[in-house]
């Protein structure tokens, strides 16, 4: 696990943005597993910035979005699939059967998560996926005592994410409490994940994800366990990190090695 200290969100945006379009470069039929949130915008305003300018071109792009909350329309404007529209899909010319989200509607979820699951296989897996991560550890809508090794499934959200997401939401309005989402075993079949996190409200997340010991309690510390994981974090994020100086140093010898 690779622990990246970035001095602005910018800095973390253009680092993440230029991994995905070298890999785009050199596999056109990439395939992302994509993040919803303020925390992945500034990425994906480079991605619609490079496909505008003639240097990356999507069409053949296949994208598998974390999750999804259940209740709402394709339309409302709290939707991910609203989100996802407006911040990438609807400016890169991606093609409209590329585009999966884990499933919401019809009678039997349960068999229908297993189609979302038997579709990311069916497109030889996850090449990049991409992460933000809860104040409480959740990646996607893994929230704490989540299986380690789980699968897309629909989840209960806890108090914490919904008071954390209430913003977003007019008083009065309806707030889901279930989504769709990745399991923590789906999400470590991805080759390679990009993890970033702004902010000290997510320090005590990133120490636990980093530095503590593997736990259902914290989510994201199971990335502990892929081979391939990149974390990039601002200053108020990696406050609590015990070998913050070391990850610094890592990261000095990895650019003076490949430079």
């Amino acid at each position: 696990m690779r622990v990246i200290e970035c001095s602005t969100r910018d800095e973390a945006a253009e680092l993440v943005a230029g991994e995905i379009l070298r890999a785009l470069q050199a596999k056109p039929d990439l395939v992302l597993g994509l993040a919803t949130g303020s925390t992945p915008v500034g990425v994906y305003e480079r991605l619609v910035a490079a496909h505008c300018a003639g240097d990356a071109d999507f069409s053949e792009v296949r994208t598998f979005n974390l999750d999804e909350y259940v209740g709402l329309s394709a339309l409302h404007p709290q939707s991910y699939r609203t989100f996802m529209r407006e911040h990438l899909f609807g400016s890169i010319q991606i093609q409209d059967h590329n585009v999966r989200f884990p499933p919401v509607d019809g009678f039997d979820l349960r068999a229908a998560c297993e189609q979302y699951e038997r579709a990311i296989v069916d497109a030889g897996g996850i090449d990049i996926q991409l992460l933000g991560i809860g104040s409480n550890g959740h990646i996607g809508f893994n929230e704490p005592t989540s299986s380690l090794a789980s699968r897309t499934r629909v989840k209960t959200l806890t108090d914490k994410t919904l008071g954390d997401n209430a913003r977003f939401y007019k008083e009065g309005e309806m707030q889901p409490e279930l989504a769709t989402t990745m399991g923590i075993g789906t999400i470590l079949e991805a080759k390679r994940i990009l993890l970033q996190s702004f902010g000290e409200k997510k320090a005590d997340a990133i120490h636990a994800a980093v530095e503590g010991p593997i736990s259902s309690f914290w989510p994201a510390s199971a990335l502990q366990l892929h081979p391939d994981t990149a974390i990039y974090v601002d200053a108020g994020s990696a406050a609590r990190l015990t070998m913050r100086d070391y990850y610094r140093r890592v990261e000095r010898n990895e650019r003076g090695m490949s430079s």
